[in-house]
């Protein structure tokens, strides 16, 4: 036997007793559905505080803007696996709600911080004109900032915003510290019944990277649909 033989044989018979035996490869398919749920609803909840927060940081009173102030440095001055344990652990521990579920809420609260900054720098890109031209149509400032510098500056951000979610993903890999059976959980419960550390963890790490690479894919064509409209 070749020495590539002997490599391809030792790596098989890993494979199989990592993946294959006592269909472990099971509990990658349940994490790899966990990740994807805690991310999407983060997403979401990220992206409406964000939004909500974005406004309270250019609003003229002083009272929302200091709250929107306040949130967005106490969120970003603090690690996201201390503010989930807080709200799993303090906030939400009498509460009947799936891990999940917390978790994501969790997740969409740190992430609208971020989301926060990048909206609110969306906004401010686009040509105070276009506000000026919405309010002499006749439109009031919601109006205007609805349907004419929202939509404007969705485009410009719709990058950094995909850039958010691919962090998201990637972050959620600390829920188990709240007991949550993830991607990494996943791959960290094979690798204490296998006592290997290569192959779980680097099947964790595909899995990962193919993920975010379907992800990349998918979000540069919506990119590009939002930008047929562009002359350049």
């Amino acid at each position: 036997m070749t020495g590539l033989q002997e490599w391809f044989a030792n790596f098989s018979n890993l494979f199989y007793k990592c993946f294959i035996r006592e269909d472990r490869y099971k509990l990658l398919l349940d994490g790899i559905g966990v990740t994807i749920k805690v991310s999407l609803l983060a997403v979401l909840i990220g992206i409406l505080i964000g939004m909500l927060i974005a406004l309270c940081n250019l609003s003229r009173r002083k009272l929302i803007k200091f709250f929107g102030s306040v949130y967005t440095d106490v969120i970003r001055g603090t690690p996201s696996v201390t503010q989930l344990m807080i709200i799993y652990f303090v906030i939400f521990a009498t509460v009947d709600l799936d891990k999940w579920i917390i978790a994501a809420i969790a997740f969409g609260i740190n992430s609208g911080a971020y989301v926060s900054e990048i909206i609110r720098a969306g906004i401010l890109s686009v040509d105070h004109g276009q506000t000026e031209a919405g309010r002499s149509l006749g439109l009031n400032a919601f109006q205007t900032m609805t349907r004419i510098v929202i939509p404007q500056a969705v485009k410009n951000i719709f990058p950094a915003l995909c850039n958010e979610f691919i962090v998201l993903i990637k972050e959620t890999a600390i829920v188990g510290y709240v007991g949550l059976m993830d991607i990494q959980k996943a791959g960290d419960f094979i690798k204490s019944a296998t006592f290997n550390a290569f192959m779980p963890l680097f099947g964790t790490a595909v899995i990962y990277y193919v993920l975010i690479k379907i992800l990349t894919l998918l979000m540069h064509r919506i990119e590009i649909v939002l930008r047929k409209s562009d002359v350049r």
